[in-house]
Parts: C-alpha cells; structure tokens; sequence
C-alpha cells in the first residue's frame, strides 16, 4: 500500500509540472489555425529563456524533404573533426554528380573545381539537390549520418534516400523523415554549441543563418532579427525548422505537414499560407510590443 500511495503521489506531483512548461495561450492559438487545414499538420515550439513548449502532433513522424540538409552538414562537419575531411578543400565537380534539375551546381563543366564550404553553401543557402547528395555521400552516406544521430538520442529524424535498407520507408516519407519535435531539438543543439563541438556547431549555424527561400516563417520576422533556418517541400509536404533570436529570448520552432491536398506551387498555396500565419502567430505571441507589420514585399517579390 506505501508502496502504491508513493507511486500516485509521484505521478500526482509530475503532472503540473508538465503542464506548467506548456505555453497554454500560444497551445490555443496554434491549434485554432490548423482547424480548417486540408492536411496533416504537426508543430513544436520551445522558448528557451521561458522554458515553455507547444506540442501539437511533435512526436509524429513527418517527411523532411530538404530539411534534412541540416543532417547531411552534420555528418560533413563530423567528418572535419574526425580529420577525414577539410572544411576548405577543393573539390572536382563530375557531370555523374548531376541531379537534374534548376541547381546551380549542376550547370558546372565536368573537372571544374570548387571548395567544400561553398558546396554546403550551395545546400544549405540555396537547396542545392546536387551539392546536398555529393556533400551526403562525402559524410559517408545516409547509414553513417543516421548512426551519428542514434547515437546522440535522435529516434526518428534520419536520412532515407540512397541509404541500404531504407529503400521501403523511403517511398513514403522521401529523402528523410523526422518528427517536429527532433528537428526543432537538432537546430537547438547547433545553436547552443552542443553538435560536434562549440566552434563546428558555430559555424553550422551561421551558415543556417544564410537561408535564401525565405518567403513563409522568416518573413513573418523584422528584417533586423537574426534568424537561422531550413525549409523543405516536395508536391504533399511542405515544412520548415527556424530558430529566431528575439529580443525577449530565443526560440524555436518546427513546422511540418504532409498529405497535404493544395499541391500547387503558387505563393498562395494552403500550406505555405499556414506556415505564414504560423510564423506571424508566434513572433507576435513573444514579442507583442514589436509593432510588427506584414513584410512589404509580400506578394512583390
């Protein structure tokens, strides 16, 4: 019977603390836009000054499409720790590298020469495909990047395409998959300095910092404002991880979706207006006195 009491009361005493780092007014606000939305929807916000979270879907598993570039610059930076690669090494470009497509790389000459760091610019600011799956098979390959995030305590966030064995869970979620919940932690970790080693994650987040698709989430932030970020989408998924460093505290925030049913490409298109109101939402949420109003060149450019 002690033994029974002692248990309930543990229990008892663990559920207001739970609640209490739950954002309840932000909570209700964000499940009040998804209502109406034709799709699947998940999101994770963490404010790391308040220590408080929104978790709507976090734990569900969601493609990442090119969100998963942010893995494939961790297995790169691993490598230059291991001293397998160097961060400024000259590289050759092969015409055999090519995935077709509108990629900058990809219009280089076959024996043209390029450093490794403006290869993961390449991926990181522009979504470069080409750059991303030489620079995925320079880190060894999708199986040695998703060892390094079980090892580290990532349970779902993995890299799919061209990685032995996945070949079945790749026709579902594409390139990789991950929860809202592992992406926002993974963005989280680079910035506090705990991804490889302080000076790796530093740059890796600068480089996050340099996103040129900026038109849903970023855009919903004043120009002035330090933002690192990734973004991904494919015909029924569209989705992006942002850290913002506001100036009433950092945070965090991932938004994923998948079978979405507006499958157009138009700035209009339902999910990217969501991941717009999303965005909005929450920087007015932590910074309602920022007298922030809709980005000018929405719609323009």
């Amino acid at each position: 019977m002690k033994t029974l009491f002692a248990f309930l009361a543990a229990t008892l005493l663990a559920i207001p603390a739970f609640a209490q780092r739950t954002d309840k007014k932000l909570q209700e606000t964000l499940t009040h836009l998804l209502k109406d939305f034709h799709g699947q929807v998940g999101i994770y916000v963490h404010h790391l000054k308040n220590d408080k979270v929104v978790e709507i879907n976090a734990d569900t598993i969601f493609p990442t499409a090119s969100m998963i570039k942010t893995t494939i610059q961790v297995g790169i930076f691993d490598k230059i720790a291991k001293g397998e690669l160097q961060y400024r090494q000259p590289l050759i470009y092969r015409d055999s590298l090519l995935y077709a497509g509108v990629d900058i790389l990809g219009s280089f000459k076959d024996s043209q020469q390029i450093d490794l760091d403006k290869v993961v610019m390449l991926m990181l600011t522009m979504s470069d495909n080409t750059a991303s799956l030489w620079l995925q098979s320079l880190a060894g390959g999708g199986a040695t990047i998703n060892s390094w995030l079980e090892q580290h305590g990532f349970k779902v966030l993995r890299v799919n395409s061209r990685t032995p064995g996945r070949e079945e869970i790749r026709k579902v979620y594409g390139w990789g998959q991950t929860s809202p919940r592992e992406m926002a932690q993974l963005m989280e970790m680079v910035y506090k300095g705990e991804v490889i080693d302080k000076a790796s994650s530093e740059r890796m987040y600068r480089n996050l910092t340099c996103n040129h698709w900026d038109a849903q989430g970023l855009l919903q932030v004043p120009a002035n404002i330090r933002t690192a970020s990734k973004n991904g989408a494919v015909d029924d998924a569209r989705s992006e991880v942002i850290m913002v460093n506001g100036p009433h505290g950092d945070y965090v925030y991932c938004i994923t979706t998948k079978n979405i049913a507006d499958q157009s490409w138009k700035p209009e298109n339902e999910a990217w207006r969501l991941m717009r109101k999303v965005g909005s939402a929450i920087w007015q949420h932590y910074e309602p006195n920022g007298n922030k109003s809709p980005d000018p060149a929405v719609g323009k450019f």
